[in-house]
């Protein structure tokens, strides 16, 4: 499974770490998308910035 993951609040006023983990996910304008493998470390990695984010399953 797959994980569609868009941005919809700008990190520019976030903690420093949230704006890094927004970056590692690839994600760098607000609407923007990228699809993900589904795993524990991704998984952890939208918990923390899941304020700022909107996840999609995506069944492949």
């Amino acid at each position: 499974m797959k994980l569609k993951i868009t941005l919809v609040k700008s990190p520019i006023s976030s903690l420093q770490k949230h704006i890094d983990t927004v970056k590692a996910l690839g994600l760098r304008k607000i609407g923007q998308s990228v699809v993900k493998e589904d795993n524990p470390c991704i998984r952890g990695q939208i918990f923390a910035v899941k304020h700022m984010v909107k996840v999609e399953e995506i069944n492949e």
